[in-house]
C-alpha cells in the first residue's frame, strides 16, 4: 500500500517556510526529501526524420 503524504513531509513545512494550516497537502506541495529540484520531465525523440516539408508553401518572389 502506498504511503499517504502528509503536510509534515512538505519542504515548506519542514523549513517551517508554510504560512497555510491545511488538514491536507496543498497544491504547492513539495516532498522534502528533493527539495525544490523540479520534476524530471519526458524526453522527446522523434521516430524518424522527416524526408519532406509537411506543408508546401508557395516560393516568395
Amino acid at each position: 500500500m502506498a504511503k499517504r503524504i502528509t503536510c509534515k513531509d512538505c519542504y515548506f513545512h519542514v523549513n517551517m517556510l508554510c504560512a497555510l494550516k491545511c488538514q491536507e497537502p496543498c497544491p504547492t506541495f513539495r516532498p522534502a526529501a528533493r527539495g525544490l529540484a523540479p520534476e524530471r520531465q519526458l524526453t522527446f525523440v522523434f521516430r524518424s526524420e522527416r524526408t519532406r516539408t509537411a506543408y508546401a508553401f508557395p516560393q516568395p518572389q
